[in-house]
C-alpha cells in the first residue's frame, strides 16, 4: 500500500530528524538584520578582545604567573563559547539558513553547555588564586605551581565534559515526533529537548542537577573565598593597603558578576516569568552567550596595569604609523 508506506516514511523522518530548523527569534524576524548588528558587534569585540589577552600574556614575560594562567584559559572558553554559537546564529540572521545537522545540532549543544560550565570551574580556580595571593601571600608561589595550575585547568575541563555528557547521551535517545522546529538561533538542550514525544523528566532533572548542584557548588565556593578575602582585606591597617589590596582581585570580582548575575536572571525568568514574552526569553538567553566573553578582556584590560599598558603601547604605535 503506497499511503502506508509514505506514512511510515513519514514517521521515520520524524522519528530519527536529519535535520533540525532554527527558528531564530521567533515573533522579531524582520527585525533580524537589525539584531544582527549588535550581536555580530559583540562578537567581534569578543573575538578581538580575547585573543589580544593571549597575545599578551604570551609576549609579556612579567605576566608569566597562575592569574594570567588563568585569564588565558578564560580567554579560550570565551572564544570556544562565542563561536559554537555566533557563526550559525548570523546565518540564520543574514542568509536565512534554518536547517542544522542533527549530530551537528547536538554537538553545539555539547560544545555550549559544556564550556559554560567550563568558565564557571575557571572562575573558581581564579578565586581560589586571589584567595590564596591576599590571605597567604608568602605561599602563594609554593601552592600554585606552573604543574599545579595545569593540573586545575586539566580537572576543570575534565569535570565539564563529564558532566555535560549525559544531557548529550539522554539528548541522543529520545524519539523526535512532534516537530523538527527549534524555536531558537542555536540548540539550546531545553529546547532540543521538548521536542521529544516522550517522557524527558530525566533531562529536565538532570539539567537542573547541573545548573544547582554543579555551577551553584560553583557560586558557593566562590562566595565563600571572597568572603574570607574581604575579611583579609579589612583588616588591613591603612586605607591605601586595602584599596591597592581590593584593586587585585575587583577585575576578577566584576567578571564573576558579569558571569552569574546575567545567568541567575535567565534561570529565574525562564521558571516564574510565565508572562513574559518568548522572544524576551530567547533574546535575553543569546546576549548571554555573547556578554561574558565580551566583557571579560576589556575589565581586565583596564582594570590590569600591564595589560593597559600594553594595549595602550598598541595603540601609540598604531597612531604613529596611521
Amino acid at each position: 500500500n503506497p499511503s502506508s508506506s509514505a506514512i511510515s516514511s513519514l514517521n521515520l523522518s520524524l522519528t530519527d530528524p536529519s535535520t533540525f530548523i532554527l527558528m531564530g527569534i521567533p515573533g522579531l524576524e524582520a527585525a533580524h538584520v537589525w539584531i544582527s548588528i549588535p550581536f555580530c558587534t559583540m562578537y567581534v569585540i569578543a573575538i578581538f578582545g580575547n585573543f589580544s589577552i593571549l597575545f599578551i600574556v604570551k609576549t609579556e614575560l612579567s605576566l608569566h604567573g597562575p592569574m594570567y594562567y588563568f585569564l588565558c584559559m578564560l580567554a579560550v572558553s570565551d572564544l570556544v563559547l562565542t563561536t559554537s554559537a555566533l557563526p550559525k546564529m548570523l546565518s540564520i540572521f543574514w542568509f536565512n539558513s534554518r536547517e542544522i545537522n542533527f549530530s551537528a545540532c547536538l554537538t553545539q549543544m555539547y560544545f555550549i553547555h559544556c564550556f559554560l560550565e567550563i568558565e564557571s570551574g575557571i572562575l573558581v580556580a581564579m578565586a581560589f588564586d586571589r584567595y590564596v595571593a591576599i590571605c597567604d601571600p608568602l605561599r602563594h608561589s609554593t601552592i600554585l605551581t606552573n604543574p599545579v595550575v595545569a593540573k586545575i585547568g586539566l580537572a576543570v575541563v575534565l569535570r565539564s565534559s563529564m558532566v555535560i555528557l549525559p544531557l548529550l547521551l539522554l539528548a541522543t535517545q529520545w524519539p523526535y515526533c512532534r516537530t523538527n522546529i527549534i524555536p531558537h538561533p542555536y540548540c539550546a538542550h531545553i529546547a532540543v529537548v521538548n521536542l521529544a514525544c516522550a517522557d524527558t523528566r530525566i533531562s529536565s532533572y538532570y539539567g537542573l542537577f547541573v545548573l544547582f548542584c554543579v555551577m551553584g557548588l560553583d557560586g558557593i565556593f566562590i562566595a565563600v573565598s571572597y568572603t574570607q578575602i574581604l575579611r583579609a582585606i579589612f583588616s588591613l591597617p591603612t586605607k591605601d593597603a586595602r584599596l591597592k589590596t581590593f584593586g587585585t582581585c575587583s577585575s576578577h570580582l566584576f567578571v564573576i558578576l558579569a558571569f552569574y548575575i546575567p545567568g541567575l536572571f535567565i534561570s529565574l525568568t525562564y521558571r516564574f516569568g510565565q508572562n513574559v514574552p518568548l522572544h524576551f526569553h530567547i533574546l535575553i538567553a543569546n546576549v548571554y552567550l555573547l556578554l561574558p566573553p565580551m566583557l571579560n578582556p576589556i575589565i581586565y584590560g583596564v582594570r590590569i596595569k600591564q595589560i593597559r599598558g600594553r594595549l595602550l603601547r598598541w595603540a601609540g604605535t598604531g597612531a604613529a604609523a596611521g
